[in-house]
């Protein structure tokens, strides 16, 4: 069996569960630790395995909670031209310009941001350590949902253009294939954000003018491409579903560039600047007092960190997204 043909089976099994972007989301926990200052970056390191497994629950939330699917978007185009940049920030004053049901029917996301910070904030400054965790994930959860163009759009899914799928295609598909030849060692040290809630629109704004490429790419890939290569059909419940192939993924991937490797790298600088950024909100905390990192740990992290630092961490089997893989 093939590595892309167990790449394709693989990510049909994704698809089905209704799982996009899992693989991406969980590269971001680990490399926005490295970010860290040495007082926070021990307590990180310690629970890194478990940042990275829940990095992905308000995903897993959505099956249950009816209310969650609009905190990973908002569809800007809803809202008037250059709504990016037009839009009232604070949540109390988009109230008033538009009905509370509208922004929850066409995503909260930007504001969702700004409550898990906040309850972030208030972890740290509890020293509570469960909290911290939960509300670590949740941030980089959603801070990466931001990085997704086809998060900030109303076409999320090509749905209006006839591209149906280029959702998965970027955010999953193309991470998946291209990640042995990201560059995952940028240089970054966690920032202090002045002004949180002005920073995810900010991110939110960046994102957003990345969607028309991402759109106009695609049909300029499938100009040399036929359809009986660029789809694969796949049978679920009884019915025909259309899926990208490999083949196509790689051709976009090219006339993408590193556009998807960019938006990986900033999701982590962003998380692990909102994390320090709560940590100093509420007052900098010693967090070997929650938890004392032993010598092997310390150990540990510094060997994962050269590792990364050569940007060997597939290489060596230490990236936590793909546990257990070789």
């Amino acid at each position: 069996m093939t590595r892309l043909y167990r790449y394709a089976i693989s990510v049909f099994a994704l698809f089905a569960l209704g799982s996009w972007g899992f693989f991406a989301h969980r590269i971001s926990p680990q490399l926005a630790t490295y970010y860290l200052p040495k007082k926070m970056q021990p307590f990180f390191f310690a629970n890194l395995d478990k940042l990275v497994y829940d990095s992905v629950r308000p995903d897993v939330r959505r099956n249950t909670d009816p209310k969650e699917a609009p905190r990973h978007f908002i569809d800007f185009e809803v809202f008037g031209d250059s709504a990016a940049w037009k839009m009232p920030e604070k949540w109390e004053d988009a109230t008033r310009k538009y009905p509370a049901d509208t922004l929850y029917k066409y995503g909260t996301l930007p504001w969702r941001v700004q409550e898990m910070q906040l309850k972030l904030t208030e972890a740290f400054r509890q020293q509570q350590k469960d909290s911290i965790l939960y509300y670590a994930a949740e941030v980089c959860h959603y801070v990466g949902d931001a990085h997704v163009p086809l998060h900030t759009s109303y076409n999320y899914d090509g749905q209006l253009t006839n591209q149906r799928g280029i959702h998965a295609l970027w955010e999953s598909m193309l991470p998946e294939l291209d990640i042995a030849e990201y560059r995952l060692n940028h240089k970054h040290k966690a920032r202090y954000i002045t002004d949180p809630q002005h920073h995810i629109w900010e991110i939110l704004r960046n994102t957003h003018v990345l969607v028309q490429g991402v759109f106009a790419e695609e049909r300029k890939a499938s100009e040399s491409i036929p359809d009986s290569v660029k789809y694969r059909t796949q049978i679920r419940n009884g019915k025909n579903y259309q899926y990208y192939t490999p083949v196509f993924a790689r051709s976009y991937s090219k006339r993408l560039a590193d556009e998807v490797q960019h938006q990986l790298v900033a999701t982590a600088e962003a998380v692990s600047d909102y994390w320090y950024t709560c940590w100093v909100n509420a007052g900098k905390p010693d967090l070997s007092a929650i938890q004392a990192p032993s010598e092997s740990l310390r150990a540990d992290l510094k060997k994962e960190k050269k590792a990364w630092r050569k940007n060997e961490l597939l290489a060596k089997g230490l990236l936590r997204a793909r546990k257990g893989e070789r």
